[in-house]
């Protein structure tokens, strides 16, 4: 990528600062936040995902070509920067994802909304956890129990729902900043309503 005099051309920094741009990392920051914020688990990025991808090898490549063609350490390490934070946004965000999936898979599995939120890779881990825990339980603690105590999803067998089943909290509090002036929100389904400008955040409840 770097050119025979081992210096990049103007034109060649500005496609490569014009693909890189912060708008995808900002996108990503943002779906990590409401990842992290939300008590169930949110629809996957899979668009957003794979530009994240496509632009972190990018940036892995550049950081490469700098080293190697004896460009501007300071530059480079500004590269290298960009690509840390884009790596860590990433993780981050499959990181919090799969911290839920272990925690409600029964649930999301049971739950065509919740299912079809994920990714095939998401989807394959779930159904692989699934599978290997409801193994071991069976074979370390639900076979020395009563036949009527060994169900996975149920405390016993005249349970009529899955109550040993953990579910997300839905009816909790939640964090919103506004980025820009709204129209007034209704809360809770009455009528008192309540207006922020970008400067304001607001503490709702999802009901």
């Amino acid at each position: 990528m770097a050119s025979g005099a081992g210096e990049w051309s103007a034109e060649q920094i500005d496609d490569y600062e014009t693909l890189i741009s912060t708008t995808d990392v900002e996108l990503l920051k943002r779906a990590w936040r409401n990842e992290k914020a939300s008590p169930e688990i949110l629809p996957f990025e899979e668009a957003l995902v794979k530009r994240a991808k496509e632009q972190i090898q990018l940036m892995e490549e550049t950081v490469d070509d700098f080293a190697e063609s004896g460009h501007d350490p300071l530059i480079a390490s500004l590269y290298q920067m960009d690509l840390d934070r884009a790596q860590f946004l990433l993780r981050s965000y499959l990181r919090v994802r799969l911290q839920k999936i272990e925690k409600f898979m029964f649930h999301i599995w049971k739950m065509d909304t919740y299912r079809n939120r994920l990714s095939i890779e998401e989807e394959k881990f779930t159904e692989r956890c699934i599978r290997d825990i409801g193994k071991h339980l069976e074979e370390t603690v639900l076979s020395k129990l009563p036949d009527n105590y060994q169900s996975v999803l149920k405390q016993s067998i005249i349970s009529e729902e899955d109550d040993m089943v953990p579910e997300p909290q839905l009816d909790t509090f939640v964090v919103a900043k506004c980025e820009r002036a709204t129209r007034p929100l209704y809360l809770d389904g009455s009528r008192q309503s309540a207006s922020f400008d970008s400067r304001q955040f607001a503490i709702l409840t999802c009901l």
